[in-house]
């Protein structure tokens, strides 16, 4: 009589102990998340707690770290575009994680700093802390250095960088609106996450107003070497900028179809 003879052969054994870690491992590899994490008992067991309490200690590491204006600023310095430094209404990063409407405002200082570098610009970019000023401190520079170069040779006329301490999202608009710029995209740090505490994102608007929604940006998120990065990013950037001057309307009314364009490439 065959092996399998009887329908219970050894394609049909449950797997063992040792052929289930092997598969998880291959599933591992593709992706950061937790997944079948072993346990002890009811509970996960010390290898895998350990590493969840130690990147979730990141993530509340990287809420609470402050950004390095000095280090980031000298950074920028090298784009050949003035820089400019300037800080949200909340008076602390304790304040404005307490106050997020504040990091939405500029302090009146910050408003009468702007106001000197008035001008008529196609697009200003503001790099803003956000929920993790790791991820700007480490993902601005080389994103904006992808992408500048691009917009400078198609003669873009680009505002003086603005880097604003305790901002949020909203801050950009104002930013803009002072500064004269007909478009703004904002690189901020997003809310950290237990594989990924360094993400930024960019938030583009066309010609924003005091009472722009979110409906009206478009978002690349996730801007890091582990999930898009520099070189996509700023290809991203460039052709959404364009989407938006020709089109002249951001949000929900712009179709985002970088994500073939960068296929196509490849």
């Amino acid at each position: 009589m065959s092996e399998n003879s009887d329908g219970g052969g050894p394609s049909d054994r449950p797997p063992t102990s040792i052929e289930e870690e092997a598969t998880w491992t291959r599933l591992r590899r593709l992706t950061p998340a937790r997944i079948g994490l072993k346990r002890s008992g009811a509970s996960l067991a010390t290898g895998p707690l350990l590493d969840f309490q130690l990147a979730h200690a990141r993530a509340r590491d990287a809420v609470h770290e402050p950004l390095d204006v000095r280090r980031l600023a000298s950074e920028l310095a090298a784009l050949v575009l003035p820089v400019i430094d300037v800080v949200s209404d909340a008076e602390s990063r304790q304040h404005y994680l307490m106050r997020p409407d504040l990091g939405r405002r500029l302090a009146p200082e910050a408003q009468a700093t702007l106001a000197q570098h008035r001008g008529a610009y196609d697009v200003a970019f503001v790099i803003a802390d956000g929920l993790s000023a790791r991820a700007v401190q480490m993902h601005a520079h080389p994103t904006l250095a992808g992408v500048l170069p691009v917009l400078q040779k198609e003669h873009w006329r680009i505002a003086p960088l603005v880097a604003v301490r305790y901002g949020r999202i909203a801050v950009g608009d104002t930013i803009a609106r002072m500064l004269g710029a007909e478009a703004v995209a904002v690189l901020i740090g997003e809310r950290p996450g237990l594989s990924a505490p360094d993400s930024m994102g960019a938030y583009l608007t066309w010609r924003p107003a005091a009472q722009t929604t979110d409906a009206q940006r478009n978002c690349i998120s996730n801007i890091r070497p582990e999930g898009i990065g520099y070189a996509d990013a700023a290809f991203k950037l460039a052709h959404l900028l364009r989407s938006m001057r020709s089109q002249r309307r951001s949000g929900v009314q712009l179709k985002d179809d970088s994500d073939q364009l960068l296929i196509r490439r490849d």
